[in-house]
């Protein structure tokens, strides 16, 4: 079945459908792993997004009941250059069509991914309108394109309230020994850390993480407020991913807010920025962001160069820091901030994901970090 992929630039790029028919809307962005579209396509972060991924060929390893980062597919959309129908992996449980279209997400393949990406470099991220034929094998690409055009986009936006989790959950899962799989654990099993993770769109390797560093951890929705989280007498509190806009969460970051100083705090990604506006910084919104496994930090209290796994569209101001935080990590492709540390209170945050998933495991001390800090 043909599909349209139509900018709001007013170009268009035509390929065949996989995964689910239908039409959607949303901002066009790429990604640069090689591996782990999977965990892509998981990641609450990407919400609002159609996703495109630039390694050539997607799919030939399939999918599993493993490798998901939340209940499921996130992604608005998902564009590859070519979709390999036969796939070939001993976890594989379902073949990346089956996994779309049983998630009701759209995919469209052979089209110029280059082209495309390149396109957003340039030009920046844009809006875009997603969309297969219809049962008499039509499809109105200018329609396509003025729906690509009048979408509001993601600033301003709170896309949280799309992702948080309703309800106070415990975490009981950790990994396990095998490649295969995670052990389930109670929590009386994880450690000596009560940790606190407000949920604004939370990856499952960050609690993963957090009780494999000996953590006991209760995941929370986003407008729980700092009296709900003193109550619960954690060790620490921990802020997580998300996707879209921080600038519209004043509910979050008035908690951030009112917590810093009171709990041991690390942020990631999203968490990172909260962090950033709570400390009278601002955030602005990069021209086509940064999205894959492969970016460079430079961690400036050891020189070191850490590869790492990047997610997001918007960065906090580094200008805007105020000069009761120190500034910690440098993204080397384009110096903007990466990582902060406050002088006074024990919190600190970084932009990218040392979790990974998928991505390399150069930064996962940052959770020992975090359990020394509560101990201390």
């Amino acid at each position: 079945m043909k599909a349209i992929l139509a900018l709001s630039d007013g170009t268009v790029f035509e390929g065949q459908q996989f995964g689910a028919t239908g039409e959607t809307v949303g901002e066009v962005v790429f990604n640069t792993s090689m591996t782990g579209y999977q965990e892509v396509l998981t990641d609450p972060s990407y919400k609002g997004q159609i996703v495109t991924m630039t390694y050539p060929l997607i799919g030939n390893y399939g999918c599993n009941e493993t490798d998901i980062e939340s209940i499921g597919p996130q992604v608005e959309g998902f564009v590859v250059r070519e979709y390999s129908a036969y796939h070939s992996n001993w976890r594989s449980k379902w073949s990346l069509d089956t996994y779309l279209t049983e998630n009701g997400i759209i995919g469209i393949q052979n089209i110029d991914t280059r082209a495309l990406t390149r396109r957003l470099r340039v030009q920046g991220v844009m809006n875009g309108c997603l969309a297969t034929e219809d049962t008499d094998g039509n499809i109105d690409v200018a329609s396509l394109v003025a729906k690509a055009q009048s979408w509001h986009g993601l600033v301003g936006w709170d896309l949280v309230q799309r992702v948080t989790c309703p309800n106070t959950y415990a975490w009981n899962q950790h990994p396990s020994s095998s490649i295969d799989g995670y052990k389930d654990s109670t929590p009386s099993e994880n450690g000596k850390y009560r940790v606190v993770a407000m949920d604004f769109g939370i990856k499952y390797n960050i609690l993963r993480q957090l009780t494999e560093h000996g953590c006991e951890v209760q995941v929370v929705p986003a407008k729980t407020t700092a009296e709900e989280i003193l109550a619960a007498e954690p060790d620490g509190v921990f802020l997580s991913n998300g996707p879209g806009d921080p600038e519209p969460l004043d509910y979050a970051i008035n908690t951030v807010q009112e917590l810093l100083g009171r709990k041991p705090i690390f942020g990631i990604c999203l968490g990172h920025q909260l962090m950033g506006l709570a400390l009278g910084g601002k955030t602005y919104k990069l021209k086509f962001g940064h999205r894959g496994a492969n970016q460079p930090v430079k961690h400036l209290a050891t020189d070191q160069v850490e590869i790492t796994s990047q997610n997001h569209g918007f960065c906090v101001d580094i200008d805007s820091m105020p000069n009761t935080v120190d500034i910690t990590h440098i993204n080397l492709n384009d110096n903007t901030l990466e990582g902060i540390h406050h002088r006074e209170y024990p919190a600190f945050s970084v932009q990218y994901h040392p979790e990974a998933s998928p991505g390399p495991h150069d930064a996962r001390y940052l959770f020992s970090q975090f359990t020394k800090m509560m101990g201390e």
